[in-house]
């Protein structure tokens, strides 16, 4: 499970999470007991947090569309930098004693941090391998949300010693250090935008980004059962502190206590995730945590001691993982690479502003018993995890529904019956408009990909590529999805969903080699296929190139199969030629309308 941890960038990632994030629950924390310090109300807290989560309503969509079209590390290193000023005054509102500038200053940093998690949030795909995805995400948690034991500690030291200043002063130099770290990367570039941001663009890119999110069957449903979650932890967020110290009569410093053992938990937790993930599908674990979250949350509501809440709190935060990790991965899984920062975002949005509903809740504390509220918020987790069960794409009667239809897809409907056509002009901009980088194919170009490419209707279930075949096409997925797996002893490994905009088949195409996995057909498909040469042909512009072979690369880590004799009958000459980059001037012919640069 720590093989994540062999590729530097993600190791570099990881500590720079890891470190960034205990400066933040300084921050967090040390905000927090401040505000009620002067105010001694919950709705003051409850705002301290609420200002955490407003900006992403006012900048969190634009924040997608603009990390979809500019590079993703240089995002993450820049905003890491303002963050740090930033924080570095919130410690001179404090000394000021001004709690309406320590607000302001929250909302600028929380607006900033709209930029960074979804930059974030798309580069761990990039990454990890999809057989790794699941332990990356849950060691990426330990270090954003695990990290918070050594803050909370932290904190609650600093609050009873030399003063919470010190908090947000550390977490500015712990943003320093995550640029740093995050600047020792490897680059991950995003293929540079065929427009300009217009209004009339940026529009088009947020609508793009909502299809994708409430059109995406799966998405939707996380989004739906996330509601009543959210709502929850945004009330459970609020009580934790004034339960603790007004019902329990806990001490700043066993409040923080409390909040690090839990992140204890999470890391505990987050370890368990990464190592038994395989036992259950995702749905299934988000089940699990749900229910389990709920009964520790009922427990912590009838606590009458602070040691006994810190055990319920403690085992809550064991528990939270499974869904944090498992909904982690379905989203980047179906997200396709492209749209991940705008479809991030706009889920991020829709659940601050749920977020908000939930802390504005915990206002009530003033005037109703917390217990109540608390055991409200448990109860709320319950109704999360049964509409989790009934879930279009999470419903238990899709869990293993994947690996059935990869061992049924030999009595399903052969592909040979599947009507099929020549494939159009309208047909490749169906796929540029999956693909933006295929746009940059002259008129010429596009003529010869289309050469000999047809169109296929697939139903569901239909095993369109077997391991083993002979390959000389690949596939390009128009509408519809696909399962790709490896058979492995009577079952399959490596599971992925591919949806339209991704594309299969490449490695044979492009090497020569026989097929390295099945795929099946999850749902009616329209498939576009091409055929190897003319794939090939495609390589010579640079964005294609990158896309198609940082893919076949990925894919030959996963499946563990670069079988390199295979390759012997390709000729080595040509095998060089595929990886290296060409001049602009001899990328490809100019376009028709004489001009050369517009793809």
């Amino acid at each position: 499970m720590f093989a994540v941890f062999h590729k530097r960038d993600f190791s570099l990632l990881w500590l720079a999470q890891l470190i960034s994030t205990a400066g933040s629950s300084l921050t967090d924390l040390a905000a927090g007991i401040w505000v009620y310090r002067e105010t001694g109300s919950a709705l003051a807290v409850g705002l301290t947090l609420m200002a955490t989560a407003v900006p992403s309503l006012v900048v969190g969509l634009l924040a997608g569309v603009y990390v979809d079209r500019h590079d993703r590390k240089k995002i993450m290193i820049i905003t890491a930098l303002i963050q740090s000023v930033v924080v570095a005054f919130l410690a001179v509102a404090v000394q000021l004693d001004s709690i309406v500038g320590l607000y302001l200053f929250i909302l600028l940093n929380a607006g900033v941090k709209q930029f960074f998690d979804p930059a974030y949030e798309s580069l761990i795909p990039e990454m990890a391998t999809d057989e790794e995805l699941t332990a990356a995400n849950a060691f990426l948690s330990i270090a954003s949300f695990g990290s918070t034991a050594i803050g909370f500690a932290g904190a609650g030291l600093l609050a009873s010693t030399v003063g919470l200043t010190w908090a947000f002063i550390l977490d500015a130099g712990s943003f320093v250090i995550c640029a740093l770290l995050v600047a020792l990367m490897g680059h991950y570039p995003m293929p540079a935008p065929d427009d300009e941001a217009s209004v009339e663009v940026i529009f088009a890119n947020l609508k793009s980004g909502m299809v994708t999110l409430f059109g995406t069957p799966i998405i939707r449903s996380l989004f739906f059962v996330g509601a009543f979650m959210f709502v929850a932890f945004g009330l459970w967020n609020v009580l934790l502190l004034p339960f603790s110290i007004t019902v329990l009569h806990a001490t700043e410093f066993e409040y923080g206590l409390q909040e690090g053992l839990t992140s204890v938990g999470f890391v505990v937790g987050s370890l368990l995730m990464a190592r038994f993930s395989k036992l259950l599908p995702e749905p299934a674990w988000i089940v699990v945590s749900l229910v389990g979250m709920g009964i520790m949350g009922l427990g912590y509501a009838t606590a009458t001691s602070v040691p006994i809440a810190i055990l319920f709190v403690t085992m809550s935060g064991l528990l939270q993982p499974p869904s944090s990790v498992s909904r982690t991965v379905l989203l980047q899984r179906n997200t396709p690479r492209e749209m991940r920062g705008r479809v991030f975002s706009a889920f991020y949005v829709m659940r601050d502003v749920i977020f908000l509903i939930g802390m504005a809740g915990a206002g009530l504390a003033d005037v109703i018993d917390i217990r109540v509220l608390i055991v409200f918020a448990s109860v709320l987790l319950f109704v999360s995890a049964g509409f989790t069960l009934v879930a279009p794409g999470l419903g238990f009667r899709t869990w293993g529904a994947a690996a059935a239809r990869m061992r049924g897809a030999e009595a399903a409907p052969s592909l040979e019956l599947s009507p099929t056509r020549a494939a159009t002009l309208a047909d490749f901009d169906r796929l540029a408009g999956h693909l933006g980088v295929f746009a940059r194919l002259a008129p010429a170009q596009r003529s010869a990909f289309l050469d000999g490419a047809s169109i296929r209707d697939v139903a569901a279930g239909t095993r369109i590529v077997e391991h083993g075949d002979v390959a000389t096409t690949a596939w390009f997925i128009l509408d519809g999805a696909t399962t790709a797996g490896i058979p492995d002893e009577g079952g399959y490994r490596g599971l992925s969903t591919m949806r339209a905009g991704d594309f299969f088949g490449e490695i044979g195409a492009l090497t020569g080699s026989t097929r390295t996995a099945d795929v099946v057909a999850d749902e009616e498909s329209t498939l576009l296929e091409v055929r190897a040469d003319a794939l090939r042909a495609t390589l010579v512009v640079p964005e294609i190139q990158k896309l198609v072979l940082s893919t076949l690369n990925a894919r030959l880590t996963r499946t563990e199969s670069a079988d390199l004799p295979r390759l012997a009958g390709v000729p080595q000459a040509e095998l060089r030629d595929l990886r290296t980059p060409r001049p602009v001037a001899e990328a490809a012919p100019a376009a028709e309308t004489g001009d050369s640069t517009d793809w």
